[in-house]
């Protein structure tokens, strides 16, 4: 293909308001499109910003990379159908935080106290003495920089915080790849080492030996037994495991079908966190009698099964099933009620119900599952996000040196 972008000269007459003539030299890059064949003139102020342009042009036609600038979207364009993407994938209140995390990345942004941002997100009115920060949102995509990017960040964490810079800049990137694919346009790659801030304290889990004991305690315990150590032996975050039905849970086939979700209010959503979130767990046998006796004694609504881990009705001699129960068990009240009491009368360190979801994913890797294997199971996208964030250390570094020793010693 021919490629001819050449650099002519224009002069625009003009008569101003009191009569006056006055003469305007301006440069035109002119091209046709290499995807329709049309004729495209573009002007420009001054001779220098029309030759780089003209230069461009040769560039990215020759390379086959040209993209035309009227389709190219903005920064604003490209996150609104993020996030109207996102919105088929993820439920309502996830969503919601999405569209909190990219207004930082669209601006503008006010800079002043939180009663300030709250008032003027409320108002879009500017409380007087505060000012806005511009952000990326007019830029067009393919005139974004890496060194835009990174000024971005730079105002962002000074503003709001590492963490908050953090989890903008996560969104972005997942903006400008769903652009990529969707306009051809290439996005500037993301800066390194951005957000280097404290390191993130991990949580306190339980040792083998300790969730082991757990469990034995659990199976004698047959009011919180199962409540407590369920999300040990199938690593569910707690709205998964109070969204829990037992139509989900398949004795036959032998899994447990996590596919919906307890929001805050102990209503139920029709969906998980987020896409990988929908999965099967398989059940041990610990797990599975557990459950088959829990399930004789489960609180009814009305008379049929319903939730699985529902809020306690009257209790009743064993092994009758408790009445007037069956609604639902909202987060603290699990604290409350069966959490906290179960790890103080047996003695246990005390973690939080979500370290138990950790310590899921932890042992499993200690006892040399596949780390894809183990995302899978606990509903993660990305291996990358169950080594990062998940994985920790749960047996001691004795047992890393003696393997070392046998490895060298052929032993």
């Amino acid at each position: 293909m021919s490629i001819n972008v050449n650099l002519t000269k224009r002069t625009r007459k003009r008569t101003l308001q009191d009569g006056s003539l006055v003469r305007q030299l301006r440069y035109v890059v002119n091209y046709k499109c290499p995807k329709t064949g049309q004729r495209k003139q573009e002007f420009f102020e001054r001779q220098k910003d029309a030759q780089a342009r003209q230069s461009a042009l040769t560039v990215s036609i020759s390379a086959g990379s040209y993209v035309d600038q009227r389709t190219v979207p903005t920064v604003n364009e490209a996150v609104d159908d993020w996030l109207a993407d996102r919105k088929r994938h993820v439920k309502e209140s996830t969503h919601t935080g999405y569209s909190i995390v990219v207004a930082h990345i669209k601006g503008p942004y006010l800079v002043g106290t939180q009663r300030e941002k709250a008032q003027y997100t409320a108002t879009g009115v500017k409380p007087r003495g505060t000012h806005l920060l511009p952000m990326l949102g007019k830029i067009k995509l393919n005139e974004l920089t890496t060194a835009d990017i990174r000024g971005w960040h730079r105002q962002l964490q000074e503003h709001s915080g590492t963490y908050t810079a953090n989890r903008a800049k996560s969104h972005f990137k997942a903006v400008l790849a769903m652009a990529e694919e969707d306009h051809g346009v290439r996005a500037p790659s993301m800066p390194t080492g951005l957000g280097r801030g404290k390191p993130r304290v991990k949580k306190a889990i339980l040792t083998t030996e300790q969730i082991a004991k757990l469990v034995e305690a659990a199976k004698h315990d047959k009011e919180r037994g199962i409540y407590c150590v369920f999300p040990f032996l199938v690593g569910t975050r707690p709205s998964e495991q109070f969204g829990l039905l037992w139509e989900d849970v398949d004795f036959e086939a032998n899994v447990i079908r996590i596919r919906r979700m307890q929001e805050r209010d102990g209503s139920l959503t029709a969906m998980t966190k987020t896409e990988a979130g929908t999965r099967e767990v398989p059940m041990g046998k610990t797990l599975r009698t557990m459950l088959l006796e829990w399930r004789a004694r489960c609180p009814r609504k009305g008379k049929e099964l319903y939730r699985v881990f529902p809020g306690p009705g009257r209790v009743q001699a064993w092994p009758k099933p408790r009445i007037g129960g069956g609604g639902a068990l909202v987060y603290q009240n699990f604290r409350k009620r069966y959490w906290v009491p179960f790890f103080t009368e047996q003695g246990f360190p005390y973690v939080t119900p979500h370290s138990a979801r950790h310590s899921f994913i932890s042992t499993m890797q200690a006892q040399g599952i596949e780390v894809g294997l183990v995302a899978r199971l606990a509903g993660h996208a990305n291996a990358t996000v169950t080594l990062g964030h998940y994985t920790q250390a749960v047996r001691g570094g004795q047992v890393a040196v003696d393997a070392l020793e046998r490895a060298y010693s052929g032993h």
